[in-house]
């Protein structure tokens, strides 16, 4: 470890330190000592992680069986929760697709780094059949904001919405004046693949996004829900060599074993995850730790925190 001479003199006796620094210097020492007592005094402000450890049951919410989708690959679970508030006319549509077996057998057709994965039917010549399942379904971008019973600002600016906030598990963006809300696109975040028309996706296709917040997404396509859990199978698929990240003819692409609601799932097999409240008042807290970090560690607090990097917590509910 390479140290500066004056941090170097700082570790010799105290009688040499005017000899090779001289009386600046030492003054400087004295004050930095100092201002790290006066640091050492001040309380230590709660991690994200410590506030997680003092929330009680009522702050937590299981998984709406009816809303929670279980997509099995070869190397394990990705599950989903659906934003049915958000997207009902697109979330039907899916549970269709999922009841009537649509994703069985399929694969991921896309890895584009630092943007998504992405899966459904490549085939555009020889598609699968939709069943009962629509095959256009309207796009819904944002919706009312009056639907939105659940939403609880977060105090930060953002670039691409006036307010910012999260509602029931779900980062999202709202515009008071248009009187409209919708789900931001944040890491993880789920939705509909589309062409150009708005009405040109129905759920047959969809992705979830593995790097950097693309929020110029927000409100140009619809957002379905989010992966509350299994986001590392799918962020560390192998990129697709082809534009825009598909995989080629030639390329193994990740299958999917099977999709379902986990309604349609047996109790013992479900997965028994509970996301934090985001009406509860820890979960203020939590986002207040998350913008003004604590800890040892941090020296800086930015008392700044994006929408897409404040954390919301899932856990497997406690054994009793």
């Amino acid at each position: 470890m390479l140290l500066s001479p004056f941090v170097r003199h700082r570790f010799t006796s105290r009688a040499t330190v005017p000899a090779v620094c001289g009386s600046a210097t030492l003054a400087l020492a004295l004050t930095v000592q100092a201002g790290a007592a006066l640091a050492a005094d001040l309380p230590v402000k709660p991690t994200v992680a410590d506030l997680v450890k003092q929330s009680t049951a009522q702050d937590w919410r299981p998984l709406d069986p009816d809303n929670t989708l279980y997509m099995d690959l070869p190397v394990g679970r990705v599950v989903i929760e659906l934003a049915a508030d958000f997207a009902p006319q697109n979330v039907a549509n899916i549970k269709t697709l999922v009841r009537e077996r649509y994703f069985d057998g399929l694969s991921m057709m896309r890895s584009q780094d630092n943007y998504v994965a992405q899966w459904g039917d490549p085939d555009e010549k020889n598609p699968r059949p939709l069943g009962s399942a629509k095959a256009k379904v309207p796009g819904e971008f944002t919706v009312p904001a009056r639907f939105d019973k659940h939403f609880v600002r977060q105090p930060d600016a953002d670039g691409y919405a006036p307010e910012i906030g999260h509602s029931n598990g779900f980062p999202v963006g709202r515009d008071p004046k248009a009187g409209t809300t919708w789900v931001a696109h944040c890491y993880a975040t789920v939705g509909v693949a589309r062409d150009a028309d708005t009405d040109s996706g129905n759920g047959s296709q969809l992705y979830a996004i593995t790097g950097h917040a693309p929020r110029h997404l927000d409100r140009n396509i619809t957002a379905v829900g989010r992966v509350v859990s299994g986001m590392e199978l799918l962020s560390s698929l192998p990129r697709g060599a082809e534009a825009m990240g598909f995989y080629g003819a030639s390329e193994a692409k990740m299958p999917i074993t099977r999709v379902r609601l986990a309604a349609d799932v047996p109790a013992a097999e479900r997965v028994p995850l509970e996301v934090m409240r985001s009406e509860a008042p820890i979960y203020r807290d939590i986002i207040e730790a998350q913008r003004n970090r604590g800890g040892p560690w941090n020296k800086y607090a930015a008392n700044y925190v994006e929408l897409c990097n404040a954390p919301i917590p899932v856990r497997l509910h406690p054994a009793p």
